[in-house]
């Protein structure tokens, strides 16, 4: 068996498409989304993410702006200017770039960001409907695993999603969002976790096994169930003296071996990277369309 690759580039393109659409039937209406987006330091992981993400905002008509702040600034200083932005009336989305320099408290500044510019779907307010299942921005690399699944073809009602993987930013949302009775979920859900006894047992039970624990090449062939749909969330550095930077990008699954026993398989790169970005900016148009309503 070879297993189909789901590209996160195709359903990117596939999905900002409709949000070009979107935002021009907003334009045509003098409605143009405006995404804020904050980064504190000059961390050169974060200075990447965020040039994708102005690239990819302009790519769909939404207008983006990045204030870069020295490494110095207080968290004083950061609180004040989302205070100004939560009362810009003509901001849709806030985003924080994080990691965030130490002596900042994440969790502090990030709860100040207004529930309803909160376009990264992380405030507890948000969180809190997602768990209840009311309207609500999604997490986006969560959100993001969803559309793959869907726009492929895997839909997860009624089958077994294994989550490798407990964390506020996909493991933990992942599973509320699939755990929903709504269509794109209807999952019976599995989380797994660096505490689970015997993991391949529980691994090898999944029709849909989702790999977000960080460590490279973790999840290997003997652990996959055969014609199981992997998803691989994780991006590791690992050492290679052959490339010009002196490493390779791996996901936590053993991508080769696994390929020749799944039904699908997302690749590293090019999987679920791509579709963060995407549901950051479909947030954001989401954003600018709920202040549309309420006007």
């Amino acid at each position: 068996m070879t297993a189909v690759l789901i590209s996160g580039l195709e359903v990117s393109a596939s999905i900002r498409s409709e949000l070009k659409a979107r935002a021009a039937r907003l334009a045509a209406r003098g409605i143009v989304p405006r995404l804020e987006v904050i980064l504190v330091g000059d961390d050169p992981a974060s200075i990447s993410y965020i040039k994708s993400k102005e690239k990819g905002a302009a790519e769909v008509g939404i207008v983006e702006n990045t204030t870069r702040l020295p490494a110095d600034t207080s968290e004083q200083q950061l609180i004040d200017l989302l205070d100004r932005l939560n009362c810009d009336a003509a901001v849709d989305g806030i985003l924080v770039q994080v990691p965030l320099p130490s002596h900042i408290d994440t969790e502090n500044v990030l709860y100040h960001i207004s529930p309803e510019k909160d376009v990264d779907g992380f405030h507890p307010v948000n969180l809190g409907k997602l768990l209840r299942g009311e309207p609500c921005f999604l997490p986006c690399t969560p959100h993001g695993i969803q559309q793959m699944l869907m726009r492929s073809g895997f839909d997860p009602a009624g089958k077994h999603v294994v989550i490798c993987g407990r964390s506020n930013l996909v493991g933990k949302p992942l599973a509320a969002i699939l755990l929903q009775k709504k269509a794109g979920a209807n999952a019976t859900v599995t989380v797994a976790h660096t505490g689970t006894v015997d993991l391949p047992g529980f691994t090898r039970q999944a029709d849909i096994l989702v790999a977000a624990m960080g460590k490279p090449l973790c999840i290997k062939a003997d652990m996959v169930k055969e014609g199981a749909v992997v998803i691989d969330v994780g991006v590791n550095r690992v050492p290679d003296a052959t490339r010009e930077k002196g490493y390779r990008l791996a996901g936590d699954v053993d991508f080769e071996a696994v390929s020749r026993k799944a039904a699908a398989i997302t690749p590293v790169p090019g999987g679920v990277g791509p579709m963060t970005v995407t549901m950051l900016l479909q947030n954001t148009i989401e954003a600018a369309e709920r202040k549309e309503v309420q006007a």
